[in-house]
């Protein structure tokens, strides 16, 4: 028998502070990182949606 589950809660904690440190201290190049990865895998899932 499978289990359905109805409710999800889920909490996070943000600390501000150490998140304006991050961000200063090259974020930027770790962001350009991020999207660039991002990028490509969505561009290697749409060419996969393209062979089917």
């Amino acid at each position: 028998m499978p289990i359905e589950i109805k409710e999800l809660h889920i909490k996070i904690n943000v600390d501000e502070s150490s998140a304006s440190a991050a961000s200063e201290t090259g974020a930027g190049t770790d962001r350009d990182k991020i999207i660039e990865a991002c990028v490509e895998q969505v561009m290697e899932l749409l060419a996969k949606k393209e062979e089917r």
